[in-house]
């Protein structure tokens, strides 16, 4: 679509000039306020034309007869009508069939994609999990969310790091040491794995409540691990390592790899020199035994960086960590993806960033998104209160294979293809609702294959496939590309929405938002769907007609595959 408001933009400038306007928009300007029009009767693009008003002392509607009459003939366009303020433009659907596929089948699943960052390095921090515990559906948002904006990001010419910043360090520890010496053995820790490690570090706090000592022995444990006590060391990098091999289960059945695993651990030796450029910069001030940054006169309370006891705090270390990122990547953008509940908490180290004299605090951004909740009550591990991420895929991978089972017995391939909507169908459910939206998530509701979902979504994917499956791989549809006919509504329906993908990647990409690409899946699904429905593919009796809707068929597959990887989805041919 790009290339055609293009082109309507240039018929609107070069008939301004004959208008003999002075100054008028450039090409990309005009561009910019083409509309799309609320229904197909009022056309397929719309020019308003109120804001030339001033300039032209005319007004808009005759503004808009008189753009129309000066206006040279174009093959896409098929004519234009005022409609008020506004020059509508209906376009001839053969040509811009014609001209949209041949752009689609010849980009492949490169169609969307652009070199908007092309020199340019973003990197990412998201998922970052507490090690020890395991990943439940709290974790989606930010490792859904957090993957889907790298993608998009790649897929928009972006060099992209994406960093899993571990929570490895902190008193937990200390708890966990506790409670593993006390109730634990390494027999049962190796055989059930970071299961074993929650119950333990959920037996420490309800053993804590009676005993308040406990948090005592853990805060001198924890003290003594950041001393470099060898057992203690030995058994905290333990359980990294035994948390690390289940989330790499997970981060595999989404399709998630990480190019740096460095935690909050790594950070903690570049602290003092943090803190040291601080006090030369004279911005640290020390209340009550704690250090702090004082940031009342921009309207936040004061960022704390170590406690009164010497230890530090989380902005000491996420300051340091970005210190040291942007001296490693030289990034132009830092995004980090967290609930919105830490907002203030970014505001604040982003602007201590900017007191310490760097000059790259603009090119920090914080991502959020709404909470998690389950029945309305807050997730917590040390309740138990969460809903583990690996039994939701494991019912929803059980519910699919059943269905398949069923429907498709024979169906070669079928744990992979089960796994793949089994998973996909979590994480469509989860990116369907704007990113700063709160969830009262409900199993029911996520495993729920009616209407729109990915499952629907995906097996749309496979309809595709299945279509040019049966060409036993003769592409010779493919050698009518000037032999285009349109010659139902439903095609034309389908082409106009295949030719919104590029603009959907570029709203997702600007505002940090995949779910504009998630309702975008389910909207080239719904049509595609009719188109198939209602018009015959293969049996069309003329070539031309069948040509074109084999093409629209591969264009649409193509399409749903490039979007599916925008959003942690996989794309099964076979279900």
């Amino acid at each position: 679509m790009d290339y055609v408001k293009k082109m309507t933009a240039k018929l609107i400038h070069d008939a301004l000039v004959s208008m003999n306007m002075n100054a008028p928009p450039d090409t990309a300007m005009i561009t910019d306020t083409l509309e799309y029009p609320p229904s197909p009767e009022n056309g397929d693009l719309a020019f308003p034309c109120f804001r030339l008003s001033k300039a032209l002392r005319k007004a808009p509607a005759v503004i808009a007869r008189d753009i129309k009459e000066n206006l040279k003939t174009c093959g896409i366009i098929e004519k234009a009508e005022v409609a008020g303020g506004y020059l509508n433009f209906f376009f001839d659907r053969s040509e811009f069939l014609r001209i949209m596929l041949q752009e689609i089948l010849k980009k492949g699943e490169s169609y969307g994609s652009s070199e908007e960052g092309h020199g340019k390095t973003v990197v990412i921090d998201y998922s970052s999990p507490n090690v020890a515990k395991p990943f439940h559906i709290g974790h989606l948002g930010t490792t859904v969310i957090g993957h889907s904006i790298k993608k998009l990001h790649e897929f928009s010419g972006y060099k992209c790091i994406g960093v899993n910043h571990l929570g490895d360090w902190g008193t937990q520890f200390g708890k966990l040491i506790v409670a593993y010496r006390k109730w634990g053995d390494e027999q049962t820790v190796i055989n059930i794995g970071i299961d074993e490690l929650v119950r333990l570090y959920v037996r420490f706090h309800s053993e804590a409540e009676a005993d308040p000592s406990l948090n005592d022995l853990a805060r001198r444990e924890f003290t003594k691990l950041e001393n470099g006590d060898p057992e203690n060391r030995k058994l905290w990098k333990w359980f990294i390592d035994i948390s690390l091999n289940e989330y790499k289960k997970t981060y595999a059945q989404l399709g998630i790899e990480f190019d740096s695993y460095r935690g909050e651990s790594f950070y903690y030796d570049k602290v003092p020199a943090v803190l040291e450029k601080m006090k030369e910069r004279g911005i640290l001030k020390t209340d009550d035994g704690a250090t702090m940054i004082d940031l009342e006169e921009y309207g936040m309370p004061p960022c704390l960086v170590l406690k009164s006891d010497g230890s530090t705090l989380y902005p000491a270390r996420d300051i340091a960590a970005a210190i040291y990122r942007m001296e490693t990547y030289n990034f132009d953008k830092c995004i980090y993806v967290t609930d919105a509940g830490q907002s203030l908490y970014f505001r604040q180290w982003f602007k201590v960033i900017s007191l310490m004299d760097y000059d790259w605090e603009d090119r920090l951004v914080h991502v959020p998104y709404g909470k998690v909740s389950i029945g309305g009550e807050k997730l917590a591990t040390r309740t138990g209160n969460v809903i583990l991420l690996k039994d939701l895929f494991r019912i929803a991978i059980e519910k699919v294979s059943s269905i398949i089972d069923e429907k498709n017995p024979g169906l070669e391939n079928k744990a992979e293809a089960a796994e793949a909507v089994g998973v996909g169908a979590i994480v469509f459910h989860y990116l369907s609702g704007g990113r700063i939206k709160n969830i009262d998530f409900t199993i029911e509701d996520a495993l729920s294959f009616d209407g729109n979902t990915g499952p629907y979504a995906q097996y749309t994917y496979a309809r595709t496939c299945s279509i040019l499956s049966k060409l036993d791989g003769d592409q010779s549809y493919r050698s009518g590309t000037d032999n285009i006919l349109n010659t139902a509504d439903e095609e034309f329906e389908l082409i106009k929405i295949l030719s919104l993908f590029p603009e959907k990647v570029k709203a997702a990409l600007d505002g940090y938002e995949p779910s504009l690409i998630t309702r975008y899946i389910f909207e080239v699904a719904t049509v595609f769907n009719r188109f198939y429905h209602n018009c015959q593919v293969l049996g069309a009796k003329e070539s031309a007609v069948r040509n074109t809707r084999l093409m629209l068929t591969e264009a649409t597959g193509h399409v749903l595959k490039s979007a599916f990887g925008l959003i942690c989805m996989k794309a099964p041919e076979k279900i």
